[in-house]
């Protein structure tokens, strides 16, 4: 059942990691020609993405933590 939840918590947090970040890069890619103004917006692009993105690695690394919990109480 850990394996299940596991995989499901991995894969939730790989949609929501890999959708903020590809988000993110796509803002602060089409902040025009000059690096200045795409700079500008990387604290709104850190705030409004990076969250997101930060709480999908979490979770990516807590499904990963509980298939290696469940796979070390098989054996």
């Amino acid at each position: 059942m850990k394996t299940l939840f596991g995989g499901i918590l991995l894969a939730i947090g790989a949609l929501i990691a890999g959708a903020s970040g590809l988000c993110s890069l796509a803002v602060f890619f089409s902040g025009g020609s000059e690096f200045g103004r795409a700079m500008s917006a990387l604290p709104v692009i850190a705030i409004f993405g990076g969250i997101p993105f930060a709480i999908g690695v979490g979770l990516i690394f807590a499904g990963r933590g509980l298939i290696r919990e469940d796979d070390e109480d098989r054996y």
